[in-house]
């Protein structure tokens, strides 16, 4: 079943009857923006995964939409297969980021000053390699690419993901990604070797 809204407060209501598994949301909308309707959202329990669609001059606007919880981001223009396989993976409650915005993002964070040091209490529970796939994840790297580089199975790269998540409380990569680089724990620039 699908749905169609014109703002995000539309949006709302045939989500939460549909129980869609994931929700294609525009950032700018009038009424109600894709960021708090991402939240209100994602304050409910068997809430949809969201998958944001943005532009190049948005960035702040992409920052504010991880922190609220979406799990995807794509560019406006994204081809429509393209489309459908992201919302495929992010249906799977994996992650998404265009690798264009990706690049801008890290682009924007080596050009910020150096990422306050006060690293979370909870990155103390982490085992090392736990805190060595955190690590990689934040470089962008995937599922396969970090088992490959840590010699480990697939399969305990999403172990080692899912001790995360739940060790720092957080819903999925993209905020294991923000929390990476907001704490310093990965600074824009270094190399994944590092």
């Amino acid at each position: 079943m699908a749905a169609e809204a014109a703002d995000g407060q539309q949006a709302l209501t045939p989500a939460r009857e549909l129980h869609p598994d994931v929700v294609l949301m525009d950032i700018r909308m009038p009424s109600l923006d894709g960021i708090e309707a991402t939240r209100r959202l994602l304050s409910h329990d068997n809430a949809p995964k969201v998958l944001m669609l943005t532009t190049f001059d948005l960035d702040e606007y992409l920052y504010e939409a991880m922190r609220a919880g979406a799990s995807g981001f794509l560019l406006k223009d994204v081809p429509r297969d393209q489309l459908i396989d992201a919302a495929r993976t992010v249906a799977r409650g994996d992650a998404l980021l265009a690798p264009a915005l990706v690049r801008r993002l890290v682009e924007d964070f080596a050009r910020r000053p150096r990422p306050g040091t006060r690293v979370p209490p909870q990155v103390a529970e982490l085992s090392a390699r736990e805190l060595d796939v955190l690590k990689l994840i934040a470089r962008g790297l995937s599922n396969a690419e970090i088992a490959a580089t840590l010699f480990l199975s697939e399969a305990t790269v999403r172990t080692h993901l899912g001790h995360i998540l739940g060790k720092l409380h957080l819903r999925d990569r993209v905020q294991a990604v923000v929390l990476a680089y907001e704490s310093g724990l990965v600074t824009p620039g270094t190399r994944v070797e590092d």
